[in-house]
């Protein structure tokens, strides 16, 4: 599965504006008074203005050797969401390795490497580093429906995790993060997770497919 584009709500566009655009460095690809849409790699970031927003956890694979120098350089630029004392988190089981962050919106991002795919790069980090949208959370009270409909009825595969608080569906280039919002808070720094709205447009099993998550209801349309 791959996260071809993903649209999310914030309350403070300008802050996020400031935060994509100079902090991370990402490229604008559109830009109006209430939408702002970045590059992130082979993904694009959409922020739409609303009144009120919830906070999202999402994450950019970045190349697999390069999670070391990835931090020093977010740690000129952010403050980084340490596990204990840990500024960089492994996942054994998965064979990559993780750092946190902030946005403006207290969005939680994460920067992953993911061994796994082989993807070195040989040059000083950078934005262009920021390869795609690999993470979405997808936080629910009703666990056992969403997972069924993702895996079933969009026919994704299970990647990591279980089957009643915490799963992984997709694949290393793009997951949906679905957790039981009653029994779990995002890791690693335990903010509660809300059902926040989002529109993603995927592409899996040679789909094309927009899926979107509103009042704890996912919707979706076959594109291709």
């Amino acid at each position: 599965m791959k996260i071809k584009e993903l649209t999310l709500h914030t309350s403070q566009i300008a802050l996020q504006k400031k935060f994509y655009g100079e902090v991370l460095g990402l490229k604008i690809f559109r830009d109006d008074e209430n939408e702002i849409s970045f590059k992130a790699g082979n993904s694009i970031l959409n922020f739409l203005n609303k009144e009120i927003s919830q906070p999202y956890h999402f994450a950019f694979n970045i190349p697999s050797n390069k999670v070391n120098d990835a931090l020093n350089w977010l740690k000129k630029r952010v403050e980084i969401q340490k596990d204990g004392k840990a500024e960089i988190v492994d996942f054994p089981a998965w064979n990559a390795e993780s750092i946190y962050f902030y946005d403006a919106d207290k969005n939680i991002l994460e920067f992953i490497a993911r061994k796994n795919l082989n993807n070195n790069s040989q040059k000083p980090f950078s934005s262009e580093d920021i390869l795609e949208i690999s993470e979405i959370g997808l936080a629910t009270t009703n666990f056992k429906e969403k997972y069924s409909f993702l895996t079933s009825t969009l026919g994704l595969e299970k990647f990591g995790g279980g089957l009643e608080v915490f799963s992984a569906i997709g694949s290393e280039h793009g997951l949906f993060i679905l957790i039981d919002k009653t029994r779990k808070d995002w890791f690693p720094t335990n903010d509660k997770a809300f059902s926040a709205e989002f529109l993603a447009t995927i592409e899996a099993n040679e789909k094309v497919t927009r899926v979107e998550y509103k009042n704890e209801t996912i919707i979706f349309e076959h594109i291709t």
